[in-house]
Parts: structure tokens; C-alpha cells; sequence
């Protein structure tokens, strides 16, 4: 169980037209025992879902798109039981805001890799706090944010080494940067590398 509490958005007014409308507390994780450690990880972060990556569900969820678990998580011993589709991470967000379905009342997280556990906290950010997706890479630099610092808040846990941790860091600047470029877009602050470096900010972006 990695502790996953709610953070400040730190984005501006208008990012987010629900922000915290859950409140997260906790997420369950599973990955197989025969998955390489995380110490040392270094995996590239890539701006998408990577295989490995998986919300199986407690129990059958009709409201959401949904495919065979053991379809995409390899090693868990899963036989009839459904996940999310891994397309439908979009629908899931909005769906899970529009019914109010508690996020750890629906699926356990299933994440082989650093890569599918970054991105699988960055989903998480997302189920908890809903935005109508009109700034694109400013609402992904708040799940980015999120996601890193609960990352970091459970590195013992996980074992990761800061070495991975600032590997990561390093990576979501990368990527937030270029997501600004492409959407046309001035990034809050002049320098990402600092602001994904440095602790969750205290202040508005």
C-alpha cells in the first residue's frame, strides 16, 4: 500500500474545474515477484502509458471500458478478472468524476516497471482530481508534479535510489518542456529542471 496523499495544485485557476474532488489517501500495488528491482532503475520517460501498466478492478465495473486483465499484467496469477481497457485512461477520469466512484474502490494498480509505476501515479493524480483537459500541458505538468512527489514520499517502500529519482526528475522536465513547445505554450516557470528537482512547491506556480 503506497501512500498517496492529496497535494496543493499549484497550477492556475481554470487548469483544473475540479481539483480534489476525491480525496487520495492510499493506492495498492502489486508487481510480480519475478520483476527486476527498482534500485538502480533509469528507464527513459516516455509521454504515454507503457506496457506493464494496468488498473485491475476489484470487481466488475459496467460504467467503465473494460478487457481482461491478465490480457496486459503478466506474473499476478489473473484468470477472469477485468481491468481498465488501456486506452481508456481519458474515460476513466471523467467517468469515475461523473459517477463519484472512489478511485481504490475500483481498481488495484498493477506496475512491473518504474516506467508503468510513474505513469500509473500520474493516472492516479489524474482519477482525483478532474480537469477539462483545455491547457493540456499545463494539467500534465500538476499530474507530473504529483506523481513525482508521491514517488519520492514512497522511494523506501518501492526502493528506489536518488540516483533514479533525479533520472525521473530529469525526465518529466524533458518531457513537460516539450509538451509547452508543442502546444505553443509559456511553461509557468523559466527553468522545469529546477522546479521537477526541487521539493512539491509551497506556492502557485
Amino acid at each position: 500500500m503506497l501512500d498517496v496523499p492529496p497535494m496543493p495544485r499549484v497550477v492556475p485557476d481554470g487548469v483544473f474545474d475540479a481539483w480534489s474532488w476525491c480525496s487520495s489517501d492510499v493506492i495498492e500495488w502489486r508487481r510480480p515477484a519475478s520483476a527486476p528491482s527498482f534500485e538502480d532503475a533509469t528507464s527513459r520517460v516516455e509521454g504515454q502509458n507503457p506496457p506493464g501498466l494496468v488498473f485491475v478492478m476489484r470487481a466488475e465495473c459496467t460504467f467503465l471500458p473494460r478487457e481482461l486483465a491478465r490480457l496486459h499484467a503478466f506474473g499476478y496469477g489473473l484468470d477472469d478478472e477485468l481491468a481498465l481497457a488501456p486506452w481508456a485512461i481519458d474515460d476513466a477520469t471523467d467517468l469515475l468524476y461523473e459517477r463519484r466512484a472512489r478511485p481504490r474502490d475500483v481498481f488495484w494498480l498493477a506496475a512491473s516497471t518504474l516506467d508503468a509505476l510513474l505513469w500509473g501515479l500520474h493516472d492516479w493524480a489524474h482519477f482525483h482530481n478532474h480537469g477539462p483537459f483545455d491547457q493540456p500541458a499545463m494539467t500534465e505538468l500538476q499530474c507530473d508534479l504529483v506523481a513525482l512527489a508521491w514517488l519520492r514520499r514512497n522511494a523506501g517502500a518501492v526502493g528506489l535510489t536518488e540516483r533514479a529519482l533525479v533520472a525521473v526528475a530529469r525526465g518529466l522536465a524533458a518531457l513537460s518542456r516539450q509538451r509547452f513547445d508543442d502546444e505553443g505554450a509559456r511553461a509557468p516557470v523559466a527553468d522545469l529542471d529546477a522546479l521537477f528537482l526541487g521539493p512539491y512547491p509551497t506556492t502557485p506556480l
